[in-house]
């Protein structure tokens, strides 16, 4: 490729092509001509050598090789958004942007809190969130696009720099009903009740596929979900039960209707705030990470004290 070919212009268009998933869509977005879009993107693939967007009817998505250009393409762009930022929050107050990644379960049950304390403490911080899967966030993690992740780990995942926050037992959710008197489940019945499980691979799932195999059960799954919204939705329906970190389940939207049961043996996972090894963290994503730990840490004293109430 021509050292003097690539411009920040290109990964600019090629991010807001596959943001938008068309042309059109992007070049309203960035204000520019979509034939002029077009040929930039054409220009681009012909002097990587590599098709990086796959047309449609359905419209704009990337490529293989396209995945990976969008990942190093928006590493690139956030640093270079974050040169000046980092330069004048060092001496002050902290600024700039701020990408935080969060397994799907936390995102439904504190994302909105979070953001609104990061608002109000941190003003000149702008906090980019983005939920998904392990896999997921380990990838954009290691790719630098985003700064922090704050997930659920079953194995430590090696090459990043890991802050535990707390061990969690996993607790079974479901509807409430007035026969449910019981406080703990094993596994073995466990087993035989309508599950919705995450899509592999899922920290929790993972978890819960250990357990079932070594004590050589099978889980009636009755449904695989990518997102922690799905599956409540699908518990609120009547359609089977799902199994969070006990702590998430007093932030569930609405969980006055579910009921809340022990696993026995417990099966645990780990809550982890992940980065990068490789780089520190620039000023405001460092007052974003603190500020989470807090947040996280009243919560477990919230649900702690919730826990001594119910004993009284």
């Amino acid at each position: 490729m021509s050292p003097n070919f690539l411009q920040l212009r290109h990964l600019r268009y090629f991010l807001g092509i596959v943001d938008a998933g068309s042309f059109t869509g992007a070049a309203g977005m960035l204000h520019v001509a979509q034939p002029a879009l077009s040929q930039q993107m054409t220009a681009l693939e012909a002097e990587l050598g590599v098709e990086l967007l796959q047309r449609s009817q359905r419209g704009i998505r990337p490529t293989a090789a396209g995945e990976i250009f969008y990942r190093e393409a928006a590493s690139i762009i956030g640093q270079v958004e974050q040169l000046g930022r980092v330069v004048r929050s060092a001496a002050g107050e902290p600024e700039g942007l701020v990408r935080l990644g969060m397994s799907s379960g936390f995102a439904v049950c504190w994302a909105c809190d979070f953001m609104e304390a990061c608002r109000m403490i941190l003003p000149k911080v702008h906090l980019r969130l983005v939920a998904g899967d392990i896999l997921r966030m380990r990838s954009l993690i290691a790719s630098r696009a985003l700064d922090l992740c704050f997930l659920l780990e079953d194995e430590p995942i090696q090459g990043l720099s890991r802050q535990p926050l707390f061990h969690q037992p996993l607790s079974l959710v479901g509807p409430l009903f007035a026969e449910d008197v019981t406080h703990t489940i094993s596994l073995e019945r466990l087993a035989h009740l309508p599950l919705v499980l995450p899509t592999r691979p899922n920290t929790v799932r993972s978890a819960l596929d250990r357990a079932f195999q070594g004590a050589g059960l099978t889980p009636n799954c009755v449904a695989e979900v990518d997102t922690f919204a799905s599956a409540l939705s699908l518990v609120n329906a009547g359609i089977g039960n799902v199994i969070v970190p006990k702590i998430v389940f007093s932030d569930i939207p609405g969980h006055g209707r579910l009921r809340l049961i022990s696993i026995d043996p417990p099966i645990q996972v780990t809550a982890c705030l992940i980065s990068s090894g490789n780089t520190p963290l620039p000023f405001a994503a460092q007052a974003v990470g603190d500020l989470l730990v807090t947040h996280v840490e009243l919560a477990l004293r919230k649900d702690s004290k919730e826990k001594e109430g119910s004993l009284l």
